[in-house]
């Protein structure tokens, strides 16, 4: 069968299965809609948690970041890994021993205040569209280029497709469906890499063959990748790039940011109990340490089968799977001395961010870019980050029926994520905005209608975002990490482990943490892009890391402000010491 059928054939598989899941698990009440009528096994919602988790970001983008940046894209690896487990050891059996619906809901009644609750709500919207942006845009890479549709159009079917089972199932619906979303992306991941492990290396472990001898070699492949980096004008790919303050900034704020994300803290609210909640987040751990740990083998297969591929290769003789990720807008060739050969190396290709194309193609049949070449390097490539895990098995050229598998494997990792991020703005708007403070006396009938409607709004908006990123697709994921790690974070740290914290204090930080870092993600990455390198950040923090800062922020403003004002009443200390029992 050809990769189109097959795509289409394992696609419309999935699809069918998280179609029947939302239509079978249909929530029938606010309970269904919003946790899942705190029924889910942990082993379930372990699964679950680690296909909420494991987005577009884990699957598609990672490997290639650290695939282009080397030792420089370790920071997602540590920062995230890192902080799911501070959410899961720190946070989460308290926040469900708290046994409500929504991380507003736990920061509006800890609080006292609705306006406190409001500041939450605003914060879990920035944080959760922000993160949804890249999940949608990875949605729309993949169908455009294994079924052959526009990025844009790949973006309109994925919604089409959260709508339904989002929609239609809540929580419910989400939870059963993103169980098998995990098996079909894990699977998918390390299928893949399995073959390629053992083509390089001749070790079917790909977590071995990362530090094994390249086949028939005396060589190591991290030697082997070092030898090359240098060889095209990069740094040696085991080394730093970046200054050691942004690196634990970067760190930093993808950990905390981890423990701040509304949509994996509500993942613990759907089991039964506590201990339940304990049990599901060490599952989670193990279920997302298989795809962890083989993210840098398959970065670095990755790398080295790429570049084998088309340096110095005629263009007319490069391989399919460069034109074809070329067809889509995602690779360029400027031939900058009109040899006709492909050369890679260190620089930027093109002048702007993103390759603007023409309709027209060159003698050689790439087709034409409007940017001017940038002449200050030899590099004639402009690469999308994103594209590296999906044209790894193209590169590979392994069978069809594995391209097809990876294809369908991110299409879920993208899809139960942001059906996760689309829910709990949704339940933050129909619970805690309108049941909580704009209309209270709706009927439980009501607020179901009310969160159905708010998620297909949200799934609108997020389908825009889509269509229109900010960045790739990990990079997205980051600014929603800084932006949990800045506002949510602390006020959940704080509300658990700080009695004394008032509602001022909390208002005041959290605020103070959403300006802080959105001003600055925004002045760097929109409004003022040219300025964005170390020269001008603060302190040497970048925007990706910037999260951090505004983290302490906050905890300095909340503790400093809460001094100026009465301390909480007695019933807010009586609750924390309930939720603090084992």
């Amino acid at each position: 069968m050809s990769l189109q059928a097959l795509t289409y054939l394992f696609v419309g598989i999935s699809f069918a299965v998280y179609i029947g899941i939302a239509i079978w698990s249909r929530a029938r009440s606010t309970n269904d809609f919003y946790i899942a009528g705190k029924g889910v096994s942990p082993i379930a919602n372990g699964m679950a948690t680690a296909a909420d988790w494991m987005s577009a970001a884990s699957f598609i983008s990672m490997a290639g970041l650290i695939a282009f940046l080397g030792k420089d894209g370790s920071v997602y690896l540590m920062g995230w890994t890192g902080g799911y487990v501070l959410l899961a050891l720190l946070l989460a059996p308290y926040l469900r021993k708290f046994g409500k619906y929504t991380v507003p809901d736990f920061i509006g009644t800890r609080y006292y205040s609705k306006a406190a609750r409001l500041v939450a709500i605003i914060c879990l919207i920035f944080i959760s569209f922000t993160y949804v942006a890249g999940q949608m845009r990875g949605v729309g890479i993949v169908f455009s280029r294994f079924l052959e549709v526009d990025i844009n159009t790949g973006v309109i079917i994925g919604m089409l497709i959260v709508f339904f089972y989002a929609v239609l199932g809540g929580m419910k619906g989400i939870t059963y469906t993103q169980v098998a979303q995990y098996c079909v992306l894990i699977f998918a991941y390390l299928v893949p890499a399995i073959f390629i492990s053992l083509m390089i290396t001749n070790n079917p472990i790909p977590q071995l063959g990362f530090g094994d001898k390249i086949a028939d070699s005396s060589l190591y492949l991290l030697d082997k990748l070092d030898q090359l980096s240098i060889e095209l004008g990069f740094n040696a790919y085991t080394e730093y790039t970046k200054s050691n303050i942004d690196v634990f900034f970067i760190t930093a704020a993808l950990m905390f940011g981890t423990a701040g994300l509304p949509h994996v803290i509500v993942r613990f609210f759907t089991v039964p109990k506590v201990s339940d909640a304990r049990k599901s987040a060490g599952y989670a751990l193990v279920f997302i340490a298989l795809l962890y740990t083989t993210a840098p083998a398959v970065a670095a297969f990755a790398k080295i089968n790429f570049i084998d591929s088309v340096q110095k290769v005629e263009y007319k003789s490069a391989p399919d799977w460069f034109t074809n990720w070329e067809n889509i807008g995602l690779i360029a060739w400027k031939d900058k001395n009109d040899d006709g050969i492909i050369n890679y190396s260190s620089g930027n290709a093109l002048e702007g961010v993103k390759p603007k194309y023409t309709n027209q193609f060159g003698e050689f049949g790439e087709r034409i870019v409007e940017n001017a070449p940038d002449q200050s390097n030899d590099n004639e490539v402009y690469i999308d980050n994103d594209i590296m895990v999906l044209a790894n098995p193209e590169i590979a050229k392994l069978p069809n029926w594995v391209i097809a598998l990876v294809a369908a494997g991110a299409l879920a990792a993208a899809l139960s994520t942001a059906a996760g991020l689309l829910l709990v703005i949704s339940a933050s708007i129909s619970h805690d905005l309108m049941k909580k403070m704009l209309m209270p006396k709706i009927t439980e009938k009501q607020e179901l209608f009310y969160a159905r409607c708010a998620a297909a709004i949200a799934i609108f908006i997020a389908g825009l975002f889509g269509i229109y990123p900010p960045g790739f697709v990990a990079q997205v994921v980051a600014f929603a990490f800084g932006l949990a790690a800045s506002t949510i974070f602390p006020a959940l740290f704080l509300g658990i482990f700080y009695k004394r914290l008032n509602k001022e204090g909390a208002i005041a930080g959290m605020l103070t943490g959403l300006i802080a870092t959105t001003s600055y993600i925004s002045y760097f990455k929109f409004i003022n892009p040219m300025m964005n390198n170390s020269d001008y950040w603060i302190f040497g923090i970048s925007p990706e890391g910037f999260g951090f800062l505004g983290m302490i922020l906050n905890f300095m403003v909340a503790l400093i402000v809460s001094t100026f004002y009465s301390k909480p009443p007695k019933e807010i200390y009586q609750m924390i010491d309930e939720i603090r029992k084992p």
